[in-house]
């Protein structure tokens, strides 16, 4: 099949691309990205802290110093622009694919299903209609108690013992709303810091999305359920922020994200 891949520019996106590409055997890819989640509102300092980490120090210093480095093909991470080396395939950036000449440029991928990972463009029914077997989403929340960003953080905030992934069609405009196909469950370690909860969550939920390819490639559907109820969140406000801290929880710890960094960067 052709297979094209929404994903965000972000840490976690990448990470997630790299367990599922390998995963996705004999198929033919095409990788389109957003440039960020949401608008570009001036956020608490505390996310743009986050954001820092999640985007600014991978797009603009540790990815280019990598790509422009031949020797980072040997490391067990790649970035967005290695992946595509590695896989053959191609990489642009659409953040109004919605829009006629995006538009465009999406369907010329000629995608026979399409899948989305933290992709910052809602999709509207043109865009959703293109692929014959539809969009699948892997959100990294539970739903539908968790739809919209972060949800890990909400989850965390709220005293939830779990988190997980929901694999899920985009069968319209709405916002995590569709039908899900599969809810992968694990404990949340409170000890740890929101971005490693976040990232704990990709290697199972991008195995459970390889199997719904391997499914849908064998059976021309998925067996799914309607969602109803649930809540929706959206970024974090100062106040969700400060309670945050004040439970003892912290958005990313540095020494983790210099353990994660340095798989990006081969050995010597």
């Amino acid at each position: 099949m052709n297979i094209t891949i929404l994903a965000n520019k972000d840490l976690a996106s990448c990470v997630a691309l790299n367990y599922l590409l390998p995963a996705l055997g004999g198929h033919r890819f095409a990788l389109v990205l957003s440039a960020r989640v949401g608008g570009q509102a001036t956020r608490p300092e505390a996310l743009q802290r986050l954001a820092f980490f999640e985007q600014t120090l991978c797009n603009e210093l540790l990815f280019p110093a990598l790509d422009a480095s031949s020797a980072a093909a040997a490391a067990e991470l790649q970035t967005f622009q290695g992946l595509a080396r590695r896989f053959d395939c191609s990489l642009q950036e659409l953040n109004a694919i919605n829009e006629d000449a995006e538009l465009a440029r999406f369907e010329a991928t000629q995608p026979d299903l399409v899948l989305s990972i933290r992709y910052g463009v809602i999709l509207k029914p043109k865009a959703i209609a293109i692929p014959r077997y539809g969009v699948l989403n892997l959100h990294s929340g539970i739903l539908p108690d968790y739809k919209g960003v972060m949800a890990t953080f909400h989850a965390m905030l709220r005293g939830e013992t779990q988190i997980g992934t929901t694999l899920h069609y985009i069968d319209d405009a709405g916002i995590d709303t569709g039908r899900i196909v599969r809810i992968d469950r694990q404990a949340l370690l409170p000890e740890r810091d929101y971005l490693s909860n976040v990232l704990s969550l990709y290697e199972p939920g991008c195995q459970s999305l390889a199997e719904a390819v391997s499914a849908i490639e064998r059976d021309g559907e998925l067996s799914c359920s309607l969602q109803s109820g649930g809540s929706y969140y959206s970024f974090p406000t100062a106040k969700n922020l400060d309670d945050f801290s004040k439970r003892e929880f912290s958005l990313v710890d540095t020494a983790e994200f210099a353990r994660l960094a340095r798989r990006f960067i081969p050995s010597p």
